[in-house]
């Protein structure tokens, strides 16, 4: 008998890289999925095809996206400087990217629906994280609604969808601990918006100021830190 499976949405950062290793926890087989959307931490993408082949993927895909325009985020367009941590004026700083996780979700929804698929697991965080608006738990549960109201599957009652961000609710030193339990190897990961040539982390940045103070917090060392 074949394991159910779920579509893990793995950007090859500590939260996504978190959010496999839960779902392989819980017996099913992964179907990874990453996005090549023209960003300037484009080497996430190799971290996520590492973390896909080490705990065992049954499939990895990377899908490449032409979005958005320039000038619509400073991870896309590299005229835009990445705020340093603190520095940003902005409610929601210009590291957001338009419609990012609702066009990351709609093309997990479509695989998911094609493999038999019925949980798609997102590293969404509603505590420690960058003021996003897809990020927040009513996306996601709108997001949820309208997978199950959008799809073949669900309206012929085979699939009930199910959007899993198991990590929303907790702190980013929660997430390491979690991590670290589950056996993840964190020098696999990239959390930096504007990493250096080799992939070291700037340390200024608001994804590497949440990183180490998760690390931190959590009392234990990260590997990218002693590295860069």
């Amino acid at each position: 008998m074949t394991k159910p499976r779920a579509v893990v949405l793995l950007s090859g950062g500590l939260d996504s890289a978190t959010c496999l290793l839960l779902a392989r926890q819980e017996g099913l087989d992964v179907l990874a999925l990453s996005f090549d959307y023209g960003q300037r931490h484009a080497v996430e993408i190799d971290r996520a095809r590492a973390l896909a082949s080490r705990y065992g993927s049954l499939e990895h895909r990377v899908v490449r996206l032409d979005f958005p325009g320039k000038g619509a985020s400073a991870l896309t367009d590299a005229s835009i400087p990445v705020p340093a941590h603190g520095t940003s004026a902005d409610a929601i700083p210009a590291t957001y990217v338009p419609a990012r996780n609702t066009l990351f979700l709609a093309h997990a929804l479509a695989w998911a629906e094609v493999s038999g698929a019925s949980d798609i697991f997102i590293g969404a965080n509603a505590l420690d994280y960058s003021g996003y608006p897809d990020c927040r738990p009513e996306f996601i549960e709108a997001f949820e609604r309208m997978a199950n109201l959008a799809t073949k599957a669900a309206v012929e009652d085979r699939t009930a969808f199910r959007i899993r961000a198991p990590l929303l609710a907790m702190s980013k030193a929660e997430i390491v601990a979690r991590a670290a339990s589950l056996g993840l190897d964190f020098s696999l990961t990239s959390s930096c918006y504007e990493p250096g040539s080799s992939g070291e982390p700037c340390g200024v940045c608001d994804s590497c100021f949440l990183r180490e103070k998760g690390f931190r917090e959590a009392g234990l060392a990260d590997p990218l830190r002693a590295k860069s």
